[in-house]
Order: C-alpha cells, then sequence, then structure tokens
C-alpha cells in the first residue's frame, strides 16, 4: 500500500480502503481460480495494481467517461482503474466466465457501483 500511497498521494481515504482490501480479496479469490500467477501473488501491489495504474499518470478519464478492459482476465487494469475514477463507468469483458466472477465478486466487495 505505500506504493500506491508513493505515486498516488491524494487518493481519498475511500480509495486507500479499497485498494488495502484488494490484496487479501485476490488472495482469496486466486486459491479458487487461477486468476493472477501464484508464483506471482506476493507482489499483487507492484506487479499488476501500480502496473495497472500507469495509465493514470498519463490519462486523467473525465467524469462520465465509459472504458472498456477488453480481455480483462483477472480485472486488470478494469478494477484498479475503477478504484481511481469512481466517476467513471468500467466495462470488464472476458470470455472465461469464471474470471468475470471474479471480478464480479471483488467489485462487489470493494462497493464498486462503477
Amino acid at each position: 500500500m505505500d506504493l500506491i500511497r508513493k505515486y498516488f498521494p491524494t487518493l481519498s481515504d475511500e480509495q486507500l480502503r479499497q485498494f488495502a482490501m484488494l490484496g487479501p480479496l485476490y488472495e482469496e479469490w486466486n486459491q479458487r481460480i487461477n486468476v493472477v500467477s501464484r508464483k506471482d501473488i506476493g507482489n499483487l501491489y507492484e506487479h499488476h495494481v501500480l502496473h495497472s495504474l500507469a495509465i493514470a499518470e498519463v490519462i486523467n478519464f473525465r467524469p462520465e467517461t465509459s472504458v472498456m478492459d477488453l480481455g480483462t482476465g483477472g480485472g486488470f487494469p478494469g478494477i484498479p482503474l475503477a478504484i481511481m475514477f469512481p466517476q467513471c463507468a468500467f466495462h470488464l469483458v472476458d470470455s472465461t466466465r469464471k474470471k468475470i466472477l471474479v471480478c464480479t465478486e471483488i467489485a462487489k466487495a470493494l462497493g464498486l457501483a462503477n
């Protein structure tokens, strides 16, 4: 989490709470459905979350923008970006139903309405 705060120091308390929840949620889901390499789950924030947020360094989505994450897999970059830009609508699409199930349940647990 310190890594996220380092690069994005203006996150709200709600966004920080949601990012903090990502690690435990992905660890839990990854035990059931392999959405992140089991060898890499310990580096979730550095290799997946921060990597997903790199786009936020160059693009600041306007409110009410719709973004499609085609081939989202385990929800990257869609879920971290949905946390970063709560005023935008994110559509996560993947051909593997079980991965979409994980994305849906993680978004629900985080309270993401977008």
